[in-house]
């Protein structure tokens, strides 16, 4: 029966500690509990068992949240519940192909160094490469990219 209450305790222990690990964020009661739970039935082997059973809990204690810790992180078990904060996804616009080095545009908010331009009938974002730009002046575009044009006064 001792051998159980050993057991018992000691795999709520990993549990909890694992819970804590992958599940829930911060230091809470959890990991507290789980430490718990793992202490005191590292002290119950010591105490029923002597010094090498509880030597024996010990060890295969912590090789088991060692190598539990290890497959969970290596085999990305808990993929399907962890938060991804990764952005896969862009901002499809075809206004940039419409428009092309050397078109005549105007400005629509000061350039300094960047702003917004008109060129083709398309609003951009637009940059200089060291001048300042007023508002309502004629510019030439050097270069073109998917969501920013370079751009200097004509």
């Amino acid at each position: 029966m001792d051998i159980i209450i050993v057991i018992v305790l000691c795999f709520i222990g990993i549990i909890l500690i694992l819970a804590e690990i992958f599940l829930i964020p911060g230091l809470t009661f959890t990991a507290l509990a789980g430490g718990a739970f793992s202490i005191i039935g590292i002290y119950y082997a010591f105490r029923n068992f002597g010094v090498l059973g509880g030597s024996i809990t010990l060890v295969s204690t912590l090789a088991i949240i060692g190598s539990a810790f290890v497959y969970l992180v290596k085999t990305k078990a808990l993929d399907m519940i962890s938060l991804k904060t990764g952005i896969d996804s862009t901002v499809a616009s075809n206004d940039a192909a419409n428009i092309a080095v050397g078109d005549v545009g105007i400005c629509i908010s000061r350039l300094n160094p960047a702003g917004k331009v008109r060129v083709n009938n398309i609003t951009m974002e637009a940059k200089t490469l060291s001048e300042f730009v007023d508002e309502n002046t004629e510019i030439v575009v050097l270069k073109v990219s998917p969501t920013q044009l370079t751009v200097k006064t004509k």
